[in-house]
């Protein structure tokens, strides 16, 4: 394991340099009198979704480490609200486990509850946005604890008014789910595929949260101490929606390397990132040994630290990829997590 003087002991990529300062905050008025010492600040909780250089990040480090989940059920729905601290796999169990749907689909993804409306995190059909109420954050502008409404967030695909924005400080985060042993109408062929339903159809909460458990740990997207493929911030990069035309010029440069995968996104054509990459010539596995990073050998779109990798060298081995999809295709990759003292 990294030392825990360094940030590498609080990502899972378990790279990153020293912190200036360092307060873990177990509740909110913990966190709060943190956010209110002042100086430059970096919030942390479950770290699976940053790239922190490795001369590590001069200002105070908070990591937020506070837990708790209360439920309301009334009519049919369960309005969940999740301390910002709460690893978020846990928050999918409970809801599994209690017969509440609308997150069974976003199992196994490491981190906390507090990043995913940061992030609108998503996968296999699902995103919070879909679910979430509010937001509870610590506005430094005006120096008080505030309540923003969904529609307030700027949700987007993997984005939101929280992303590249110091201003608010997420705490807890309240969801609206259904009182439901039967899923959400899966939306992702792969997960329909392998439920053995059609896409649109239902299936039991915890034959979902299985399936997602094991496609992910097939793709090296569940944590595993045992297996360096899993020191990764899971998808580097976000898969890029493009203008219809653009898709055309794409696909006639791909017309010799089969189907090329691609969905409607809001008037535009999004593709596949994962297989941009490959098809440019970054397989599975593909690094250097002498730089200690590659990428995933189960997955092209993990960037993996192989346990002697640096910050440096891995921010090398993403622009490599980067610079070789726009050489192919004229697309250019943007990274999913975020770059602390450092730039892609």
């Amino acid at each position: 394991m990294p030392e825990p003087a360094t940030l590498a002991a609080f990502t899972t990529l378990r790279l990153g340099g020293p912190a200036g300062r360092l307060i873990e905050a177990a509740t909110e008025a913990e966190t709060l009198r943190a956010l209110r010492s002042g100086g430059d600040q970096l919030i942390l909780a479950g770290g699976s979704n940053v790239v922190v250089a490795d001369e590590g990040f001069p200002g105070t480090v908070v990591l937020l480490r506070e837990r708790g989940l209360r439920a309301e059920e009334r009519d049919g729905a369960v309005r969940l609200t999740v301390a910002a601290g709460h690893p978020w796999d846990d928050v999918v169990a409970t809801a599994v486990s209690n017969g509440w749907s609308g997150i069974e689909s976003l199992s196994g993804i490491p981190g906390s509850a507090g990043a995913t409306p940061i992030q609108n995190v998503g996968a296999y059909g699902q995103e919070v946005a879909e679910t979430i109420v509010s937001v509870r954050a610590y506005d430094r502008a005006r120096d008080e604890v505030v309540t923003i409404p969904a529609a307030e967030c700027g949700f987007a695909y993997r984005t939101s008014v929280f992303k590249h924005n110091s201003r608010h400080v997420v705490l807890a985060v309240t969801f609206r789910l259904s009182a439901s042993a039967r899923s959400t109408p899966i939306a992702y062929a792969e997960l329909a595929r392998s439920l053995g339903v059609e896409q649109g159809a239902t299936a039991p909460l915890e034959e979902v949260r299985a399936t997602v458990l094991k496609l992910r740990a097939g793709k090296g997207m569940v944590l595993d101490p045992a297996d360096p493929d899993t020191y990764s911030v899971g998808s580097f990069f976000t898969n890029p929606v493009v203008p219809a035309p653009d898709f055309e010029r794409v696909r006639a440069l791909a017309a010799d390397l089969g189907p090329m995968p691609s969905w409607p996104a809001g008037g535009e054509i999004k593709l596949s990132a994962a297989w941009l990459i490959e098809r440019a010539g970054f397989t599975k596995g593909y690094g250097s040994p002498g730089r200690g990073v590659a990428l995933s050998g189960k997955h092209t779109l993990a960037l993996t630290n192989r346990g002697s990798g640096s910050a440096a060298a891995l921010l090398d081995l993403a622009r490599e990829i980067r610079a070789g999809v726009v050489e192919r295709f004229g697309v250019t990759l943007h990274p999913e997590p975020v770059l602390v003292n450092c730039a892609l």
